[in-house]
């Protein structure tokens, strides 16, 4: 086995610019468009001989306000890189979800674990009715009427995902008409 090389730091940072270049060079995703919002920052602690470990993990909600929306939570001993990670996994998650005229096409009620969630829509000009946790969702994915409740927990996660599970719930009069192989008018008619 070769001896181990020794390396200055000022190569690893060269690397690790490298590195950051090539993966922002390959990803065709435009970083432009999408933005992202922390929902929380949840600190905890680990008691050990040498002291207390404080480790931080972060939600985040990432979105183009044009539909598409994803949700993620990164975990780290750093807040920053705890957020990083968390935007990492959210543009990994991100799903289409349907908005017509800025709002939802119809009420939806979803369950995650505790969490209960109930959107509904609304009429132009109402803006978004929701809570911290459910307004992050929303406003993300470019809904801007919207009459939204959390029913049950309070638990931010759970509540990001029943609001997730709500929103990919939903379908547009249109995928209802291609389901069942008939026009949009005949949806409505019955």
């Amino acid at each position: 086995m070769p001896p181990a090389k020794a390396v200055s730091n000022s190569e690893v940072i060269m690397r690790d610019n490298n590195n950051r270049r090539r993966n922002d060079r390959d990803n065709n995703q435009p970083e432009s468009d999408i933005k992202d919002r922390l929902v929380t920052i949840n600190r905890s602690t680990k008691t050990t001989k040498g002291g207390r470990t404080f480790t931080f993990t972060g939600i985040v909600v990432v979105g183009d306000e044009k539909g598409k929306v994803g949700h993620g939570s990164g975990r780290s001993r750093e807040v920053v890189t705890a957020i990083q990670k968390g935007i990492e996994d959210a543009k990994k998650n991100m799903v289409e979800v349907p908005v017509i005229n800025g709002t939802v096409p119809h009420a939806q009620e979803a369950v995650f674990a505790g969490a209960r969630v109930l959107v509904k829509p609304a009429t132009p000009g109402t803006g978004v009715i929701a809570g911290g946790a459910m307004r992050a969702v929303l406003e993300s994915a470019g809904i801007k009427d919207v009459l939204a409740k959390s029913l049950g927990s309070s638990n931010t996660q759970n509540v990001v995902k029943a609001t997730f599970k709500a929103l990919t719930m939903m379908r547009s009069a249109s995928d209802v008409a291609d389901l069942r192989g008939i026009s949009v008018d005949r949806v409505f008619k019955g």
